[in-house]
């Protein structure tokens, strides 16, 4: 039998994905890129934002069109699938999050075949990223309930992994040959505040996993900012094996509009907490989302915007346009903002930091980096290059480097930036 999956949305629910493979590669099923070929289709949907559910939408039905056995899992699944049963009589199985642990015996079910063993690991995964990099998602769920939020609604509240648990899978990611491990959460900055009494912090955890040599690189994403501890920002400026990446999801800056967020801190905690973070760090690179639109912004609110993103310059920075999702405190809020005006202020926003990036970018002509050759463009003979700068979500920019010989993916090499563009770095190799 053959199994194929797509997975949608973040990164958190690849992980879960990898393991959803990881239970029918262990039953004997070979898993396949076409879904021409498969028995059994998976999509793993999203349901965060409108947007996304569109995507998991239209995903589904494209898969329904092929001649297999068609399961859906996720998030959109976990929020929706009475909706779902209904309205999509393609799908063989919804499958929500909460019956992960009865995956293997529902498929089985479905199929009429012998009972599946096993269930729903982060311990076994089949890993879909480069050999060179993996995901390790160390909590589930989010307490922080930000009105416009439909996470808890969906995942649940924030439940740490055993730490343990989470050692051992980083020991078995490195001995399959990772070197850049990439922690990720819900809200990463409040790993172990659940384990009553026993002092466990994201510190702890980092301190086991750099004991781990095989790891060149260990990055956080996802850091909540009034969770970032002085202790956090001081580990991550002294250890060189811990990127100096600061994924801070900040959503505004006015103090006002925060609070009606229900996110903690305003802006002179923001601007303290980046001048600590730039004192301590002083390689710190810095990455922020945004929302604009949010029910009741004003235009003095964007104003005030502006000028913190131009105070602070960001190395990199995603703007979102406020999706009203039912379920949130914030969609029964007034004032909500109409789609035009939403644009108009995205785009405003991003014109600025367009400018930012291309500044900052010029400022990194002549700096060092050491990091990973991670794929080649045939099209412009570039080999492309993951260092501190970026993050392996393709968010971020990306790195050009011209070599005369053959470069492995994966080899780890030292790059001097020579030249720039507004989102883009280009440079050499220094050091093979």
């Amino acid at each position: 039998m053959k199994v194929g999956l797509v997975s949608l949305g973040c990164a958190k629910n690849l992980v879960d994905s990898e393991a959803i493979l990881a239970l029918m590669k262990n039953n004997d099923f070979e898993i396949v890129s076409s879904p021409s070929e498969a028995d059994v289709i998976i999509v793993n949907t999203c349901g965060f934002i409108e947007s996304s559910k569109q995507e998991s939408i239209n995903t589904i039905l494209e898969m329904a069109s092929y001649n297999a056995l068609l399961v859906v899992t996720g998030c959109l699944v976990q929020r929706y699938k009475e909706e779902l049963e209904k309205e999509l009589p393609e799908v063989d199985l919804f499958v929500p999050i909460r019956d992960y642990d009865k995956l293997g015996e529902l498929i089985s079910e479905k199929m009429k075949i012998k009972k599946m063993v096993g269930c729903f690991d982060f311990s076994s995964r089949v890993l879909s990223t480069p050999f060179y990099t993996a995901y390790l998602k160390i909590s589930e769920g989010c307490n922080n309930r930000c009105t416009y939020c439909a996470i808890p609604l969906i995942r649940g509240s924030f439940v740490s992994y055993p730490l343990e648990n989470l050692v051992n899978q980083a020991k078995d990611l490195a001995s399959k040959g990772v070197k850049e491990l990439v922690v990720i959460s819900q809200d990463t900055t409040r790993y172990g505040s659940d384990f009553e009494g026993q002092n466990i912090t994201t510190v702890t955890l980092l301190k086991e996993l750099l004991k781990i040599k095989e790891f060149s690189y260990i990055r956080l994403l996802y850091l909540y900012p009034d969770e970032l501890s002085d202790e956090l920002i001081e580990l991550m400026g002294k250890e060189e094996r811990l990127t100096p990446y600061f994924d801070l999801p900040i959503q505004h800056s006015s103090s006002r509009l925060l609070q009606s967020m229900n996110r903690r801190g305003d802006r002179e905690f923001l601007l303290s907490l980046i001048k600590k973070i730039r004192d301590k760090v002083p390689n710190a690179i810095l990455r922020t989302t945004l929302i604009v639109g949010f029910p009741g912004e004003t235009e003095e609110d964007i104003e005030d915007l502006k000028s913190f993103i131009q105070e602070v310059k960001f190395d990199h920075l995603g703007c979102f346009t406020y999706s009203l999702e039912e379920g949130t405190a914030s969609a029964t809020f007034e004032n909500q903002i109409d789609e035009e005006t939403k644009q108009q202020r995205y785009e405003s926003i991003m014109e600025i930091q367009a400018q930012i990036s291309l500044n900052n970018n010029k400022k990194r002509v002549g700096q060092t980096f050491k990091g990973i050759i991670i794929d080649y463009d045939e099209e412009h003979d570039d080999y492309l290059f993951r260092c501190a700068w970026n993050a392996p979500d393709d968010i971020d920019g990306n790195i050009y480097i011209k070599s005369e010989e053959p470069l492995e993916e994966g080899k780890e090499i030292s790059v001097v930036i020579e030249d720039y563009d507004t989102y883009n770095l280009y440079g050499r190799i220094i050091e093979k």
